[in-house]
């Protein structure tokens, strides 16, 4: 049987992915005091196969309840109960975003502001997200994303890198994305906008991915690329990463960069690290010119 434990910070998502959960059959429930853990487990496994997929929501709304947890999980692995842990995470200002547009209280802002209460939080929860099975920082991904993140793990039974990768596109004329971790300029190679025929398609299509593609600076380019980010990447999980966001601009955020923000994420995927691909202004120039 499949024991899912899904826990983290309030507002990072944790009701929405036990509803995705819940779309692939597992039996979900929540905010289940930690201390019935083991009996509901218990319930749960001598159930003959009847019960196969189990999610349980666990979180700080359980108050002194929660400090229960380690001692229940400790006690699940002496009973031979195996577990997995999902921990959603979500930077500060993205909680605070969040919290103020549902208008909702932080559980432990009483009395303190919201910072307060979701710095308090993060550090009562150090320890189980240290012992995470899979780390989701839902921080910039949207929620179609965060289910393909969820059948990734739960239905394809796929490898799960903790690491979420964000490759975007981008227009230099309107600004380097503020959250990128890296920005590689591809202005250098030949622009397709100013081939009559390629000028108001996009990277998306093939004849203008196939001409920026047809030049070797641009080959040799996605190759060394691919291998710095490939050499990157174990050296931020093992810092403890959950997120990179990698930029690739040009003038526009049209033609060059949508080509090789796609081939990138395309090399990245083929070595089954866990993939995102946005790209930010690709339909600016065409809005721009109403």
């Amino acid at each position: 049987m499949r024991f899912v434990i899904v826990t983290g910070m309030s507002g990072a998502g944790k009701s929405t992915v036990l509803k995705f959960l819940e779309d692939i059959n597992f039996f979900c429930v929540d905010n289940l005091p930690p201390a019935l853990i083991p009996k509901f487990a218990e319930l749960c496994f001598e159930q003959d196969g009847e019960i196969d997929k189990v999610a349980m929501g666990i979180d700080i709304r359980g108050g002194k309840l929660f400090s229960d947890l380690f001692s229940v999980l400790s006690r699940l692995q002496q009973e031979g109960y195996e577990y997995e842990i999902v921990f959603l995470d979500a930077s500060d200002n993205i909680l605070i975003k969040r919290y103020k547009e549902t208008r909702r209280n932080h559980p432990l802002s009483k009395g303190d502001s919201l910072a307060e209460g979701i710095a308090k939080e993060r550090r009562m929860l150090e320890k189980v997200k240290s012992e995470a099975t899979y780390i989701i920082d839902t921080s910039n991904i949207l929620t179609r994303e965060l289910k393909e993140q969820i059948n990734h793990i739960f239905v394809e039974n796929k490898n799960f890198e903790s690491l979420i990768i964000t490759v975007n596109s981008f227009g230099f004329k309107y600004g380097i994305p503020m959250d990128s971790d890296l920005v590689f300029d591809v202005r250098f190679l030949p622009n397709p906008f100013y081939i009559q025929e390629l000028k108001e398609l996009t990277g998306n299509d093939a004849p203008v991915s196939d001409y920026v593609m047809s030049f070797k600076e641009s080959n040799i380019f996605l190759d060394k690329l691919s291998d710095m980010i490939e050499f990157l990447i174990p050296q931020y999980i093992t810092e403890g990463k959950n997120q990179l966001i990698i930029s690739i601009g040009c003038t526009g955020g049209k033609h060059r960069s949508v080509t090789l923000a796609n081939a990138l994420c395309k090399k990245l995927q083929e070595h089954n690290h866990n993939t995102l691909i946005k790209h930010i202004d690709i339909e600016k120039d065409a809005r721009h010119k109403k």
